[in-house]
């Protein structure tokens, strides 16, 4: 007799259910979920951090512009999130307001490091709770504190790290190793933004165009959320494709 799966005797019906071989499926399945998202990159580089993801845009009746998918946290903090965008929109508007009360109570920016504990704090909660279920997203939280240019990376679990560069989403594995061999601290955000664009070009469909990119950086003398303009991304985007 064959023996029954985990999902048939029923350990992925409850969020607080281990499995035999100690896993929460339903956070698995919230991982998964993940991976099928748009593609966001961060990389932190000599003089800032930035982000470069993709939009996904699937109807093209739909308005490029109306699709968000890089939020600003605090003027020195923005994310990006693959995965449900939904779940993240509640994530980033809770680490707003964080960041909005610090500056009242303290008038002074926030640390990122207390912005990136509370998103995981929650999604740590939601893995332990009966009757929530995990976010589905996963968080690129990039921004300057007082000693430079920092990255983080949440998953559904709760669980976050500090790094270097990071890849969330659809093509992951791909461009996780185009990262480890192309990417150096050494890179300026310049040098950054087209190693981002063009692994994007490479890992994502053929129907990727300009109109599906946003990207942003924080300098670190500046310490500023600052849009990539729609002009820069097309000047870059087909020198990319003519070297290809």
């Amino acid at each position: 007799m064959q023996p029954m799966s985990h999902q048939v005797m029923g350990y992925d019906r409850a969020i607080t259910m281990f499995s035999p071989d100690g896993r929460l499926l339903q956070v698995e399945y919230a991982k998964k979920t993940v991976k099928q998202g748009s593609t966001a990159i961060g990389m932190v580089c000599k003089d800032g951090v930035l982000l470069v993801t993709d939009k996904r845009i699937v109807d093209p009746l739909v308005v490029p512009e109306s699709v968000e998918k890089i939020f600003q946290v605090d003027d020195h903090i923005a994310a990006t999130a693959a995965g449900i965008i939904s779940d993240a929109r509640i994530l980033i508007e809770r680490a707003q307001i964080k960041a909005q009360q610090y500056r009242v109570t303290y008038d002074n920016p926030v640390d990122m490091i207390s912005i990136v504990r509370d998103i995981a704090d929650l999604k740590q909660m939601c893995t332990q709770s009966g009757g929530l279920r995990p976010f589905g997203v996963a968080l690129l939280i990039a921004g300057i504190d007082k000693d430079g240019p920092k990255l983080f990376e949440t998953d559904p679990t709760g669980i976050f790290f500090q790094y270097k560069a990071s890849v969330i989403g659809e093509g992951e594995t791909e461009i996780e190793e185009l990262l480890h061999k192309e990417y150096t601290q050494n890179l300026t955000i310049e040098e950054g933004l087209r190693l981002g664009i063009r692994a994007l070009t490479r890992v994502v469909d053929q129907n990727f165009t300009v109109d599906r990119l946003d990207c942003v950086y924080l300098k670190t003398d500046e310490k500023m959320f600052t849009l990539v303009t729609k002009e820069k991304l097309s000047q870059i985007f087909n020198e990319i494709k003519k070297k290809k």
